[in-house]
């Protein structure tokens, strides 16, 4: 059974995996299969769950919210992070997606999704992404009446360059406790890019999204280099599929990142939480490297 990490010096203590719900509205469960998916998950030790108020449509936190209303005794074994500032098309009101990190959006956001999760505070509320209108002031101002009401325990972002992570930082009377990146073989750029060196240097830990590359590494026929390397890498290490292989690939990098699992099948849950027992060694790694972005090292 897994168990709950600091993710930040002064932030909360997270699952070393994530459960992850933004396509909760495709698995086409009921409420009370919900909560038998959840009890499942809590059981291997996955206490932290990662929504955002536009997944499904604006429609995933309330039915979250709808489980959570059958078996309230589930809330305080979570710890849940949610995440606003997109607007899409979905609402008739937008006309366009845009970004909207207004303090007046931020905290609508975020009453919008405590009353729809059915809880009285969040673990931790993110920046969706970087706003090219945002007023790193507004942010703060919404950010720090939210601390001070109670309702939201630690704040983040998701999608952030260092710069724009030490812009936010920078107005904020408390430390930002993650950055939410995607990062898998297929998606390298935080690797190099300062993000996680950023993540090493504030000992924070990354929360990593999309480690399968949305299911990319199993039907892009552009990644079948990458898919043999996987597997040969699985026999070395006794894992049980190459799933587990990534997972270990992401979390050997040293900012330690938490990988968010996507799926709604409780039996890839399980295999997922196996490979928090995996290890690769330098050269497995830099091979799964190579495989991915086809060229070696200079």
């Amino acid at each position: 059974m897994l168990k709950p990490q600091a993710i930040a010096p002064q932030g909360p203590s997270f699952s070393p995996l994530i459960a992850g719900y933004w396509r909760l509205m495709e698995w086409g469960m009921t409420s009370q299969q919900l909560v038998q998916f959840i009890e499942h998950h809590l059981a291997l030790g996955i206490t932290t769950v990662d929504h955002a108020d536009i997944y499904g449509d604006y429609q995933c936190e309330a039915a979250f919210g709808a489980a959570l209303r059958l078996a309230p005794g589930l809330r305080e074994k979570l710890q849940i992070v949610t995440k606003c500032g997109i607007a899409t098309r979905a609402k008739p009101e937008h006309h366009i997606g845009h970004y909207n990190t207004d303090a007046s959006h931020i905290l609508h956001s975020a009453e919008n999704s405590l009353r729809h999760l059915n809880t009285d505070y969040l673990d931790l509320l993110l920046i969706h992404r970087p706003d090219p209108l945002m007023d790193a002031d507004e942010v703060a101002e919404a950010f720090i009446a939210l601390h001070q009401s109670g309702k939201v325990r630690h704040f983040g972002v998701s999608n952030f360059t260092a710069s724009q992570f030490t812009l936010l930082q920078s107005r904020l009377p408390f430390s930002l406790v993650t950055n939410q990146l995607e990062i898998s073989p297929l998606e390298q750029t935080p690797l190099l890019d300062g993000s996680l060196d950023q993540c090493q240097q504030n000992r924070i830990r990354p929360m990593a999204w999309s480690c399968l590359g949305g299911g990319r590494l199993f039907n892009d026929p552009h990644y079948q280099p990458l898919r043999d390397e996987l597997e040969q890498v699985k026999q070395e290490i006794g894992a049980s599929n190459i799933e587990q292989v990534v997972y270990a690939w992401v979390m050997k990098l040293p900012s330690r990142p938490l990988p968010i699992i996507g799926s709604g099948k409780s039996e890839r849950v399980s295999e997922a939480v196996a490979a928090c027992q995996l290890t690769l060694d330098r050269q497995q790694w830099f091979r799964i490297r190579k495989a991915a972005i086809g060229y070696d090292v200079p």
